[in-house]
């Protein structure tokens, strides 16, 4: 079964587990699972009107859904789904 890597910032919205495991073609169905079983987690990673949210980067073994086929890249059992969420900042000059 695919595996969902979650973040530490939201892991408090996942049961405070840093896996989770979800039963998924494609990853488009992987996140519903997750939310599925973790509801807190949908205000986190979705807008509004149900897009992923831009600050939001998955990844499938290590490369950007963005560049493969986004929500619709498929999946194999033993796949690692990691959600990694940009953090801002910037550089001061000290």
């Amino acid at each position: 079964m695919p595996q969902i890597q979650i973040p530490t910032p939201l892991r408090q919205y996942a049961g405070k587990q840093a896996t989770v495991e979800v039963p998924a073609r494609n990853v488009g169905e992987a996140l519903s699972g997750l939310i599925a079983q973790h509801p807190d987690l949908k205000r986190h990673l979705y807008t509004e009107d149900g897009k992923l949210r831009a600050f939001v980067n998955v990844y499938v073994n290590d490369e950007d859904m963005r560049y493969l086929e986004k929500e619709a890249t498929a999946l194999q059992e033993t796949d690692t789904i990691s959600i990694v969420p940009s953090i801002a900042g910037g550089i001061s000059d000290c």
